[in-house]
């Protein structure tokens, strides 16, 4: 039997098949191109499987140590670049079968006894997300800590918060960076969340009834780490749903959407900010890209191809959606598209976490040992525009109801003062007290208080408010929970 004779009998269907499969066909069809980076799963899964196989009394021990020593062989030439990826065999599941099959002999295809490609390809995507998820979830920390590194340093710092875009009232600087860091702490709790219900065992499944085999897959479970809090195995209780579902690459998807949905809205701010007609912030040149033609110019690219990555990783869950949306059970070959937009979607959420956190956050200078921050601040330019966008209206409000006016009295007062603020070119900070009373006679000299930026941070000092003291408490609480 010749050499291509034994790979297309690795297929393991061939036998029924009067004619080869086309050439376009096998290229069309085939995967293994990109799922091969299942391979590490594959071999851990088909491990475990023959282990279990073992201590039920199915495969005896001379296969299953060949076996054993069959894998390490495989694994040691995959990682090493040496082991030959074919065509010919479809997938990496094909390719590694074939493979040890080569090495072992028959022991080689006794390990694909109570399984099906079917159960062996869900078992191996959810092994791989299991830990891309956790890799995620230790970025996500990454990312959050650099966040509160740059807060601890910006308490003070006064930044016009925005509605609408237009200047609303004054926020600490480190008050909004924190709201990205609650954002991506619940990035975290969705990731954990979806962790636990990738992490379930459909091996066993077999095609998609089950099999007649007296397979334990509780124990496969065990051994795959495939447990809960307590320890208990968690295994897919439908045989027809193990091999069919794909609700965890979808949740996957979702969470990741809404992470980089998160990454976008700080890169437009970061955008906004870097711009000449904020100036608020600079960031590092090793982040940003000039221009072919105007030297002048420091463009912010990484922020920029965050926010467009953005829409293709959401695109990749839409994507995913459709495609299972008209599948009936179980499995059919559609679920081959599954794997490049999750594994895109892995990459690219990996890869925008990292960077981000080492443009906010800073990097370590070998040469000198000292962190050298990817942002600087520009306190003043932040200060100057918010006195510019009257932030302080609101707290004169408050002031005139605490003087005892209603509110919607004390909002159009307020209004009027604004509008002859606005005519005189000064904040109303620097309007004269005899003005102001011209508006309402109840104001007095203490009103120049709450009219200054600082006065309005310190005022809302309540859980979850602006004031520093508040943010500190913040900062200290997260602190805590990332150390």
């Amino acid at each position: 039997m010749s050499k291509n004779q034994l790979d297309t009998k690795a297929q393991a269907w061939s036998a029924l098949f009067s004619e080869p499969m086309s050439e376009l066909v096998k290229r069309y069809t085939a995967s293994v191109f990109f799922d091969q980076r299942l391979w590490q799963a594959d071999i851990t899964g088909s491990l475990a499987h023959a282990e279990m196989l073992h201590a039920q009394g199915i495969l005896n021990a001379a296969d299953h140590d060949a076996i054993r020593q069959g894998m390490a062989q495989i694994w040691t030439e995959i990682e090493g670049g040496n082991f030959e990826w074919k065509l010919d065999l479809e997938d990496v599941h094909l390719n590694i079968e074939a493979r040890l099959t080569q090495l072992v002999g028959d022991a080689g295809k006794r390990l694909h006894t109570g399984r099906s490609r079917n159960d062996q390809v869900a078992t191996d995507v959810r092994l791989w997300l299991r830990g891309e998820m956790d890799l995620i979830i230790d970025l996500l920390v990454d990312l959050q800590k650099s966040l509160v590194a740059v807060a601890e340093h910006n308490v003070d710092v006064i930044l016009p918060g925005f509605t609408h875009l237009q200047v609303a009232q004054p926020v600490s600087f480190a008050h909004h960076l924190l709201a990205y860091v609650e954002m991506f702490a619940r990035d975290v709790e969705r990731m954990v969340d979806v962790r636990r219900r990738t992490n379930r065992l459909p091996l066993g499944s077999a095609a998609l009834a089950g099999t007649t085999y007296p397979l334990d897959r509780e124990r496969v479970a065990k051994t795959l780490g495939m447990v809960d809090d307590h320890g208990q195995p968690q295994v897919c209780q439908n045989s027809l749903d193990g091999v069919s579902d794909r609700d965890f690459a979808i949740e996957f998807t979702a969470a990741a959407s809404l992470c980089m949905v998160h990454i976008s809205r700080l890169s437009e701010e970061l955008i906004l900010w870097m711009s000449q007609n904020f100036g608020f912030i600079r960031i590092a040149d090793r982040f940003t890209t000039g221009s072919s033609i105007m030297p002048q110019k420091k463009n912010p690219d990484v922020p920029e191809l965050a926010r467009g990555k953005t829409g293709r990783v959401v695109g990749h869950l839409m994507g995913l959606i459709t495609l299972m949306k008209g599948q009936p059970l179980a499995y059919n070959k559609d679920n081959q598209e599954d794997k490049e937009p999750l594994f895109d979607t892995v990459d690219t959420l990996k890869d925008t976490l990292r960077i981000f956190s080492e443009m906010v956050g800073g990097q370590t200078n070998p040469a000198t040992g000292h962190k050298e921050g990817g942002i600087t601040v520009n306190p003043q330019a932040m200060e100057a525009a918010a006195k510019k966008g009257y932030a302080t209206a609101t707290d004169l409000a408050d002031y005139l109801v605490k003087k005892g006016l209603p509110f919607r009295d004390a909002h159009e007062v307020v209004a009027h003062a604004v509008k002859t603020a606005q005519a005189a070119g000064k904040d109303l900070s620097e309007l004269p007290l005899a003005t102001l009373q011209q508006f309402n006679s109840a104001i007095e000299q203490d009103v120049f208080e709450c009219l200054s930026l600082i006065g309005s941070l310190n005022a809302r000092n309540t859980l979850g408010g602006t004031a520093p003291v508040q943010v500190r408490a913040q900062i200290a609480r997260h602190l805590a929970r990332l150390a």
